[in-house]
C-alpha cells in the first residue's frame, strides 16, 4: 500500500525498533530502541534524533532511560500521540521489576525546547498494566492514540490471548486513567502474539462507491510484517475486516523482505503517511560486534521491452507457492522469456554477486513477483510476493533500491558466467513474473546498500527487502551486469543509475550547545 523507509545505521542494536516518529513545529523526531552499551540485544532505551528533511539527522541525548521500577528492565516499543494544544505525549512498554510488560507515559518536560531534549515520566506510572487475563510477557507496545465521536481516547495493545493474536484496546477520557474495553479491537485465531500493532485510516476506491475511509490494522508476526484493511465505526469502535490474516494466499504485507516492527507517523507538513521500518540483520553476532552496529545507496532503474510472447511458459494452477517457484526456477535455470535482469554487488569475476531476475509465465489470474535468496554463512531464506498487475497497462514496474555501483556493462544483454547456487559466494533473487495478458515492458527499480537491497514490484504493490554481505564485490570494486539467460530475446529500453550523497549525522553536546558532525 505504501512504503517509505528511512534507515538508520549508527548503533542500532540486533533486535530494535523504530519506537515513535513524528513531526512537531516543523522538525522530525525519530525515537528508537537503542542499546548504548554495544550492537546486540539489551538495555533497551529511547534513543533520539531530529532530522528537518529525513536524510540528515542530529542525535540527541536518551529520551527515555530504564531507571524507574517500571521500566527498570526497559523501554521498550511504544508511540507518540500529539494531545490537544500541541502537546506530544509518548506512551511506551515498560519491563518492570517482575519483568513483567506494563504501559507507561512520559511527556516534555520543556515544551519551549524546539528539539525537546528532554522527557519525564507520569507519576501514575504504569497507566496499563495486564490483569483480568493478560499474560505478563505478551503485552507491549502502545500505538498512536486517536480519539472517537465522543472525544474519548482510544488507543491498542498488541497482545496474545489463548495463543491468539489481538489487539486490547483501551479508552481514556483525560490521557492517564485507562479502561479496558470489553472486546478487543480484533484478534485472529490463525496467528499468535501482535507485536508493535498500527492502526490509521486510507481513502481507498470502493467499487462504484467513489473514495471511501477504511482503516489499516497492521500487526507484527511471524517475522513480518501483515497488515488487513477494513471499516471501521468510530461510535462503536467495531473494526470489521475485508479479509482476515492468514485467510487468503494473497497475504497483505508491507514487505516480503527483512522487514519487521515498522511504525508510520502522519506528516502534518506534507501531507503524508510516512513509514518506517527495521531492518533485520541476517549476518552473525561475531559480525555485528565487528561492525559496531546492526540493524541499519545507488538507485537503478531498468526497462525491459519483450519482443513476442505468444509461447511464453505456462504456469501449473496449483503451484501457488512462492517459496517452490523459487526452487524450481532459479537463475541458472534455462526458460523461454527468463531469467532475465541485473546482477548487482557483483565481483568481476562473478564468485561473489547478487541477482535481480525475472521470468515469465501465462497464467489465467494475475502476475506473481517472487524473489528467493540463498547464500552461505547466513540464514538462508526464501521470499515470495503475490500481486495482481493490469495487463492493459502494459508495464510492470520493479524497483529496488545499493551502494558502490561504480562499473556497470548495460549496453546490451549479456549472459555471464557463474550464474550457479553453488557459486563460491552467491546470493539470489528471483522475481517471476507471471502474465495474464498483453504485457510487453518490465520496469524495474532498484536501490542497493552496503548491505541492504530493496525492491519495488507493480509500483510499491509488492516489496521486498533483503540483506546482502559483500565481501569482494565493495566500493569500487562492485560491478553491476545486464544477463538473459532465457532462449527468447530480451531488449533493454532503458537502464539508468544514480548516486546518492551519504547522509550526514550529528552529535548533540548539550554542555556546548551546538552540534558536531557525527561522522568526525
Amino acid at each position: 500500500m505504501m512504503n517509505l523507509q528511512i534507515l538508520m545505521t549508527q548503533f542500532q542494536s540486533q533486535y530494535s525498533s523504530i519506537t515513535g516518529p513524528m513531526y512537531y513545529n516543523g522538525i522530525y523526531h525519530l525515537f528508537y530502541q537503542h542499546n548504548p552499551y554495544g550492537p546486540l540485544w539489551g538495555n533497551m532505551t529511547w534513543a533520539h534524533s531530529i532530522s528537518y528533511d529525513l536524510i540528515n539527522w542530529v542525535h540527541l541525548d536518551h529520551a527515555l532511560n530504564p531507571i524507574d521500577p517500571f521500566d527498570i528492565n526497559g523501554c521498550w516499543s511504544g508511540s507518540t500521540t500529539i494531545l490537544p494544544g500541541g502537546k506530544p505525549a509518548i506512551l511506551y512498554t515498560g519491563k518492570d521489576t517482575k519483568n513483567h510488560e506494563v504501559q507507561n507515559l512520559a511527556v516534555p518536560k520543556n515544551l519551549s525546547d524546539p528539539l525537546l531534549i528532554e522527557w519525564v515520566k507520569s507519576a501514575h506510572n504504569p497507566i496499563m498494566t495486564p490483569v483480568n487475563g493478560i499474560d505478563p510477557f505478551f503485552y507491549r507496545d502502545p500505538t498512536t492514540a486517536w480519539q472517537g465521536s465522543n472525544k474519548r481516547w482510544r488507543v491498542i495493545v498488541g497482545s496474545q490471548i489463548d495463543g491468539h493474536g489481538t489487539a486490547i484496546l483501551y479508552t481514556s477520557e483525560d490521557f492517564v486513567n485507562w479502561t479496558r474495553s470489553e472486546s478487543p479491537l480484533h484478534s485472529s485465531n490463525r496467528t499468535g502474539m501482535w507485536e508493535c500493532p498500527d492502526f490509521y485510516p486510507v481513502s481507498v476506491e470502493g467499487n462504484g462507491r467513489g473514495i471511501e475511509t477504511k482503516y489499516v490494522l497492521k500487526a507484527s508476526f511471524n517475522h513480518q510484517d501483515h497488515y488487513v484493511i477494513g471499516l471501521y465505526d468510530p461510535k462503536t469502535d467495531i473494526y470489521v475486516v475485508d479479509t482476515d490474516f492468514m485467510d487468503s494466499a494473497l497475504q497483505l504485507r508491507y514487505d516480503y523482505g527483512k522487514f519487521y516492527a515498522s511504525k508510520t507517523f502522519l506528516d502534518s507538513g506534507k501531507k503524508r503517511r510516512v513509514l518506517w521500518a527495521w531492518i533485520e540483520e541476517t549476518d552473525s553476532k561475531s559480525d555485528d560486534i565487528e561492525k559496531g552496529w546492526s540493524g541499519l545507496q545507488a538507485d537503478v532503474e531498468v526497462s525491459f521491452v519483450l519482443p513476442k510472447f505468444e509461447e511464453t511458459e505456462m504456469m501449473e494452477q496449483n503451484l501457488v507457492d512462492p517459496q517452490l517457484l523459487c526452487s524450481q526456477n532459479q537463475a541458472s535455470v534455462e526458460g523461454l522469456f527468463g531469467p532475465f535482469g541485473l546482477l548487482v554487488l557483483a565481483s568481476k569475476d562473478l564468485t561473489e554477486q547478487t541477482a535481480i531476475f525475472f521470468r515469465i509465465f501465462r497464467s489465467h489470474s494475475k502476475y506473481v513477483v517472487l524473489m528467493s535468496s540463498l547464500r552461505d554463512e547466513v540464514e538462508k531464506t526464501t521470499y515470495g510476493a503475490f500481486i495482481d498487475v493490469d495487463p492493459s497497462s502494459e508495464t510492470v514496474s520493479l524497483r529496488s533500491l545499493t551502494s558502490a555501483l561504480t562499473k556497470m556493462s548495460a549496453s546490451g544483454l549479456r549472459k555471464p558466467s557463474g550464474i550457479s547456487a553453488q557459486s563460491s559466494r552467491f546470493r539470489l533473487f528471483i522475481f517471476v513474473v507471471i502474465l495474464t495478458g498483453g504485457v510487453k515492458s518490465l520496469e524495474a527499480l532498484h536501490t542497493i546498500d552496503h548491505s541492504i537491497v530493496e525492491s519495488f514490484g507493480g509500483e510499491g504493490v509488492a516489496c521486498i527487502t533483503a540483506r546482502v554481505y559483500p565481501k569482494l564485490a565493495t566500493d569500487k570494486d562492485a560491478h553491476l551486469y545486464a544477463f538473459n539467460n532465457g532462449t527468447q530475446s530480451v531488449k533493454i529500453s532503458k537502464l539508468s543509475a544514480w548516486s546518492m550523497k551519504e547522509a550526514q549525522f550529528f552529535q548533540y553536546r548539550k554542555e556546548e550547545r551546538h552540534f558536531s558532525n557525527y561522522d568526525k
